[in-house]
């Protein structure tokens, strides 16, 4: 009667919840499981950040956060395709290198100067997500690195002798 939802409109808002979550294919690759950990460690070392005495450093693990997020679904939905003028390898590689260095810096500083668990657990996290970000920015990095010298260097050169010739020429 009036609270019996059709099954058309329940399949439309399925589609509609599939069409924001991830690719099964991207979030099992490398580089959207490495997305994956920077999104999960950033959002657990805001969390200690912020219950923490080093509550002042709540604000890069929360932009940390919530780039990754961007770029988790950007990558997955295909939205950075969309837009040529940005090289996205380059801008993912200097947000990943600006977070480690940012994570490295105020998990020191958090273990060190602060005295309570939270400051700790915060700092611990935060090591841990400096170790996600520059496995981000070492991946990326390798993969820019091949783009500059024109291509691929995992692939092996063409081979240019049969393998039925003989190599002792009469």
């Amino acid at each position: 009667m009036g609270d019996i939802e059709a099954p058309e409109n329940n399949r439309s808002r399925q589609s509609i919840i599939q069409s924001l979550l991830p690719s099964k294919e991207f979030i099992t690759s490398r580089k959207g499981l490495l997305l994956l950990g920077e999104v999960v460690m950033s959002f657990i070392s805001f969390v200690c950040f912020a219950a923490s005495a080093a509550a002042s450093f709540v604000t890069a693990p929360l932009i940390e956060f919530l780039a990754a997020l961007f770029l988790l679904f950007a990558y997955s939905t295909k939205f950075n395709e969309r837009f040529k003028g940005f090289y996205w390898p380059l801008m993912d590689f200097l947000r990943c290198v600006s977070a480690s260095i940012i994570f490295f810096i105020i998990s020191i500083i958090s273990v060190s100067k602060y005295v309570d668990g939270a400051s700790k657990a915060a700092g611990l996290f935060g090591f841990i997500t400096t170790i996600f970000f520059a496995l981000d920015f070492y991946f990326i990095f390798n993969e820019l690195a091949n783009f500059l010298k024109g291509g691929d260097s995992s692939a092996e050169p063409p081979n240019t002798q049969d393998d039925d010739s003989d190599s002792d020429s009469d």
